[in-house]
């Protein structure tokens, strides 16, 4: 499940994740990072912006016309979209150098929250399994990290390569470019 709803508000030269990178748009990049790690499915969870166009004819797009009001409730919109999984590997459209192996990484793991990290840092993506589902905020700007913060015995750590950063602003992409 890529996170693909939020509206990009910093980011001052159109939407972020239409924005061109390495010739591809930053959705593209992580749309299909999720793709090639051949998992059961790939959702994209959208916004208002319309992402269609620039996904991977595959995926299934699931729409969140909540998600102005925090990355939770995209996640739940996505969540509900997947009712019959036991997991989800859960990760964010505005991190373009997440290769497809940390996304197969994490969805190997048995855990019931499994974190990529990069160099010892927790980052994207997150296998969630169907048994913590209830454990995740349903509002507000957070999703898996309220999770693993209150239950830091249901975690564990998935070492992958590549590079977590994500885009924000201009001066983000631009650093990476």
């Amino acid at each position: 499940m890529v996170l693909a709803a939020g509206g990009g508000s910093r980011y001052a030269d159109g939407h972020k994740l239409l924005a061109p990178f390495r010739g591809r748009t930053l959705i593209t990049w992580a749309a299909e990072a999720a793709e090639a790690a051949a998992l059961d499915e790939t959702i994209v969870v959208v916004g208002e912006t319309p992402l269609t166009d620039v996904l991977p004819g595959s995926v299934t797009v699931v729409p969140n016309s909540d998600w102005a009001a925090g990355i939770a409730t995209s996640l739940w919109a996505g969540l509900q979209a997947v009712a019959d999984y036991d997991a989800v590997v859960v990760g964010l459209a505005d991190q373009p150098l997440i290769p497809a192996s940390a996304w197969a990484a994490v969805a190997r793991s048995h855990s019931p929250v499994a974190v990529a990290t990069y160099e010892g840092r927790r980052r994207n993506p997150v296998r969630l399994a169907r048994s913590v589902w209830a454990l995740l905020p349903t509002t507000g700007d957070e999703g898996a990290r309220v999770l693993m913060r209150n239950h830091p015995d249901l975690v564990a750590e998935v070492p992958c390569a590549g590079d977590p950063a994500d885009v924000d602003t201009v001066a983000d992409l631009r650093a990476l470019s």
